[in-house]
């Protein structure tokens, strides 16, 4: 696991700006109730809570939540792979792509829990290979 400084999501939640504090909250509970089991790891150093098959960042992770002052990235770590049909990714990394998120309401639009199922699925896609 990454050396970056460990942490919970209450301190994740104390470094986002108050106005994105909602927003982080419903992103996680968005990617919790798609995936239940998913493995939280919060990394203080990267200002993000990872969201994945187990504890290791690039390996297991298929999604992140990143606050900044005016929105939260929803990131996703293959998302150059993921069926965007709404076209919300933004990015043009290799592999990582994200939808920056300024409320509740943008968290809850469509697409977003078809791109987290998408990462999901490909994470566990695979873990088979």
């Amino acid at each position: 696991m990454s050396k970056a400084k460990l942490g919970t999501f209450d301190d994740l939640t104390e470094l986002a700006s108050s106005p994105m504090r909602p927003v982080l909250a419903r992103l996680r509970s968005i990617i919790l109730e798609t995936d239940p089991e998913a493995c939280e790891v919060v990394r203080l150093g990267d200002r993000a809570a990872t969201y994945g098959l187990g504890p290791r960042k690039m390996i297991d992770g298929y999604a992140y939540v990143m606050p900044h002052r005016a929105w939260v990235n929803l990131g996703f770590f293959r998302g150059a792979t993921l069926d965007d049909r709404q076209r919300l990714l933004e990015g043009t990394g290799k592999k990582m792509r994200h939808v920056k998120i300024r409320s509740v309401r943008d968290a809850e639009r469509d697409g977003i829990r078809e791109l987290i199922e998408s990462a999901i699925a490909e994470r566990r896609a695979a873990q088979h290979r």
